[in-house]
């Protein structure tokens, strides 16, 4: 018979002393940062710990794929008041748009407190609320886990906006929808990519490979009814033209011809390929969903080699 070991949970002091000198400085490195961006589906980048708003300091502060402000304040300790009001302050004086605090254990209030933020502010403000635990079987080392309490309702948050004064389009809402579904099929049908992030109301939609540098996007063009997947590079010629140099090779492992697009005039460059369709038309919806998904993740099994 196999034999198996009991998880123990383990008090967070045992593991990290010192909230600000321990806890923070452990998460802002960059593979537990891609842990927690994993765990809320957004992707953080440029984490900086420790900056000023005032006269307080936020514990993180990094931005997402789009450079739009995160917050990230950590609280070893079951929530409290004190800490609800921080968050608010930080969210207000950067313009944050993400903001996630990560406790020990949340108290029933202050979950209600997050939800009744998410629910009545615009859809530029996210709150997460997510409890940090740590485990280990017998003799190993301690494991973290993310547990999510409280997150924003994107869909809920859209329709809302599309009831006030900031216009979100009918098409925007169908680019919503159908970047759910996509996200729903690739969770269960895509081998390596990592993580699903939450759609938005959009033309496009990210997926990480592992590189500042670059990413994967997934595009909807209703005007040309085609829809695309390619490697977006941020702003680096030099990269772009590193894996050129490895075209023939890279086009005969995806087993597809690419369109190579320096863009001399950008910082941006990008390798792409589009396919005829229009997302818009239920009757084309799977084929679309099936084809985006098998090349994203195609994408994302041959381009991180080459970043």
């Amino acid at each position: 018979m196999i034999e198996l070991s009991k998880l123990v949970k383990i008090p967070l002091r045992d593991v990290w002393k010192h909230e600000a000198l321990d806890f923070t400085q452990w998460l802002a490195l960059p593979e537990n940062i891609q842990n927690l961006s994993e765990t809320i589906g957004v992707d953080i980048t440029n984490t900086q710990t420790e900056v000023g708003v005032g006269q307080f300091h936020v514990d993180i502060l990094a931005e997402d794929e789009s450079g739009h402000k995160i917050v990230i304040e950590n609280q070893l300790e079951p929530t409290n008041h004190d800490h609800l009001g921080k968050i608010i302050t930080y969210a207000s004086g950067l313009q944050a748009e993400v903001i996630v605090w990560i406790v020990e254990r949340a108290r029933e209030e202050h979950e209600q407190a997050v939800n009744w933020l998410n629910e009545n502010t615009t859809e530029n403000a996210n709150f997460f609320l997510i409890q940090i635990e740590a485990w280990k079987i017998g003799d190993s080392a301690p494991a973290p886990r993310f547990n999510v309490i409280a997150k924003p309702n994107d869909w809920a948050k859209t329709i809302k906006q599309s009831g006030t004064g900031n216009k979100v389009t009918e098409l925007k809402l169908q680019q919503q929808s159908f970047f759910e579904e996509l996200r729903e099929y690739g969770e269960q049908n895509a081998k390596y990519i990592k993580s699903w992030q939450t759609p938005r109301a959009q033309h496009w939609y990210t997926i990480r490979v592992g590189s500042s540098q670059a990413k994967i996007s997934v595009t909807l063009n209703s005007k040309e009814q085609q829809v695309a997947v390619e490697l977006y590079i941020n702003d680096s010629k030099e990269l772009f033209n590193k894996i050129l140099m490895k075209k023939d090779e890279i086009e005969e492992k995806l087993g597809m011809k690419l369109d190579w697009q320096e863009l001399p005039d950008k910082k941006a460059s990008r390798i792409i390929i589009t396919h005829s369709g229009d997302f818009t038309d239920e009757s084309q919806t799977s084929e679309l969903i099936v084809w985006l998904t098998e090349t994203a993740d195609k994408f994302s099994k041959v381009f991180p080699k080459y970043l």
